[in-house]
């Protein structure tokens, strides 16, 4: 950062501190809280000024009717910006009030602020371009989890069967997972500390969101032989789903290990489908009676079969496919319980980002060690 840069950029976020200070309080202003949103996402690259993103958590989770204020001083800051360093940690900052739980804010439907077409002002547009995209995509997640968030209230009234809601709640978190892997640095110049720290927040969302599609698959596969055809044929589509965003996860964290997300050394092995998995649904699919009993017992165990109407395969599975399932997917989960109880250290902005998950791991970029997981 030049230092006329660095100049501008604290005499902005000054003044920006005291015409908050001189707002006055209301329904939609508190000076104290716009004042930690400011210091939060101050124009500062070098610097993440973690208290101040925790005395704005705090206020959420102690009075939700600090939401309403919030939401104002942190678009208003986010519309007026040209810089990237300030979008950055907004949408961290921003990352970081999903995961306080509070009701008010997981019925916010969308982002109160608009990024998908941000331009870096401050920077020449050969090096810029990284950034812009970084911004934007990481926007773009943000503002669909925001959305799929709130969809959580519509769901007592979804009068679909519990599978088709599950799939349903799959394919929504796949479409997640894709959008998170758009999210990482593309330029070299971009191998700075609040990437890195940003990284480190997607890093742990990936894990997240990973970890509950191994659960919900696991689920499908213990229930999937007493479901209709279309649901089968669904479930089929989830789970090459599920094989290409497993490959995939492995290049991204082989790309993040490789441009210094230390985080990404950590993770642990992504569990891939059974292939064998997947050709029984496709048998499922195309019709599972055109299959002699002794082949079908042969290839999946002990299972006995039922012959319903065309629109269904009813296979009524016993212990052989649960154990099936347990051993090659509950791996993910296990790796989890394995290291959980390794950690009690002190950790960087991604912890400290309102606990985004409990046990995940994380590098301390500040403090050069590399804790094996942090609980929040």
């Amino acid at each position: 950062m030049g230092l006329w840069k660095k100049v501008t950029g604290i005499i902005k976020d000054k003044n920006s501190i005291v015409w908050a200070n001189f707002s006055g309080k209301s329904s939609f202003r508190n000076p104290d809280l716009e004042t930690s949103i400011i210091k939060a996402t101050s124009h500062d690259e070098y610097h993440i000024d973690k208290r101040n993103a925790q005395i704005v958590f705090s206020w959420i989770r102690a009075s939700p009717i600090s939401l309403r204020p919030l939401v104002w001083a942190l678009s208003r800051r986010m519309e007026k910006t040209r810089s990237w360093v300030v979008a950055v940690k907004g949408l961290m900052l921003m990352h970081g009030v999903f995961y306080c739980k509070v009701p008010a804010v997981e019925k916010m439907g969308r982002l109160p602020f608009d990024l998908s077409s941000f331009t870096d002002g401050h920077t020449t547009s050969g090096k810029a371009w990284g950034f812009n995209a970084f911004v934007r995509e990481y926007y773009a997640f943000l503002d669909q989890r925001a959305l799929v968030l709130s969809e959580k209230d519509n769901r007592k009234a979804d009068d679909r069967s519990p599978m088709a809601q599950q799939l349903s709640k799959l394919q929504k978190l796949q479409s997640l997972l894709d959008m998170l892997l758009q999210v990482k640095p593309r330029a070299e110049n971009m191998k700075l500390p609040l990437i890195l720290e940003a990284m480190d927040c997607i890093i742990i969302e990936i894990y997240d969101v990973y970890s509950r599609i191994c659960a919900e698959i696991t689920k499908v596969l213990l229930n999937i032989y007493s479901v209709k055809k279309p649901e089968a044929a669904t479930a089929l589509k989830v789970l090459q789903k599920a094989m290409t965003q497993g490959e995939e996860l492995s290049s991204f964290f082989d790309s993040c290990k490789e441009f210094g997300v230390m985080n990404a050394n950590e993770f642990p092995t992504v569990a891939q489908i059974p292939k064998e998995e997947v050709e029984e649904l496709e048998r499922i699919v195309n019709g599972a009676s055109d299959m002699t009993m002794t082949t079908y017992e042969d290839s999946i165990g002990d299972y006995s079969i039922e012959e319903n109407d065309e629109t269904a395969a009813i296979v009524e599975h016993k212990e052989a496919l649960k154990t099936v399932i347990t051993d090659k997917w509950v791996v993910f989960d296990e790796n989890l319980k394995i290291n959980e109880e390794k950690n009690n250290k002190n950790f960087s902005f991604a912890e400290e980002t309102a606990a985004l998950i409990e046990y995940v791991p994380v590098y301390n970029y500040h403090q050069q060690e590399i804790p094996d997981l942090i609980s929040f």
